[in-house]
């Protein structure tokens, strides 16, 4: 199993963002603490997994947006030309977005897609479970905000979620969902409705059950989420054991 952290980080390097604004994005559009969240899990779970966490901010590039992503359409493709509300963060340059991808997309996709392929080799079979989080208030860039927001939103595909893993992650998040506010989960683009033996979920935990939004500090229900990750990690019919974990691992 791979627990896969994507936008948990505050960290930007030099990409074209205008300063001023960055605090704010970074606030709203950050999954704060979900890499505590997913650490936490590690520790508390009796079986593993590997944990693939990006260290770069969503802002710089958000390895799981795509040239073809409808969020393009908002200027939130893989790198981000509008913020939360629409304001714009950076000018438009080909040639600095071509440099971003080829520096921090490309290689985090690669690496991703090896870890993958390894656990497949290894056990025949590989478990992502994306933890994110969103808040509670609707915000402006949301395609398909207008649905209920569940304390939990587990996000499925239909060729990659099994029955099994959307009822233990139902049993894990008591008042969960499905597919509501965001849908879908990330599977590696070599693999994407290709290969079944990759069964993957998204976990998408509303903001107002474990911190202070926007950008605050965490609350006592961070404990109880991770606790429930960590149940979720150990319950999963069918899963092999990884045999080996690198609490670690996760590149940009």
């Amino acid at each position: 199993m791979i627990l896969h952290v994507p936008h948990s980080s505050r960290e930007i390097v030099d990409s074209g963002l205008f300063p001023d604004i960055v605090p704010e994005e970074l606030d709203h559009l950050t999954d704060a603490y979900t890499d505590v969240i997913a650490r936490h899990a590690v520790d508390l779970a009796g079986r593993k997994p590997w944990l693939f966490i990006n260290r770069l901010s969503r802002l710089v590039v958000d390895p799981e947006r795509f040239a073809d992503d409808e969020m393009v359409a908002v200027g939130m493709g893989p790198v981000y030309t509008h913020g939360y509300a629409g304001r714009r963060l950076r000018a438009d340059d080909p040639v600095r977005d071509e440099a971003l991808l080829t520096e921090h997309f490309r290689p985090y996709a690669e690496a991703m897609t090896t870890l993958v392929g390894q656990r497949l080799t290894a056990t025949g079979q590989a478990w992502v479970i994306d933890v994110h989080s969103y808040p509670t208030a609707r915000l402006p860039y949301e395609l398909h905000g207008d649905g209920p927001r569940p304390p939990v939103c587990l996000g499925t595909d239909g060729f990659h979620t099994p029955p099994e893993l959307i009822a233990a992650a139902r049993a894990a998040f008591p008042g969960s969902a499905l597919d509501t506010p965001f849908a879908g989960c990330y599977v590696p683009l070599d693999h994407y409705h290709r290969d079944p033996a990759v069964r993957a979920l998204m976990i998408e935990i509303r903001r107002d059950q474990y911190m202070t939004e926007p950008g605050g500090p965490p609350t006592a229900g961070l404990a109880t989420i991770s606790r429930a990750l960590a149940d979720l990690v150990d319950t999963i019919p069918g899963r092999v054991a990884a045999g080996a974990t690198d609490p670690a691992a996760g590149m940009t």
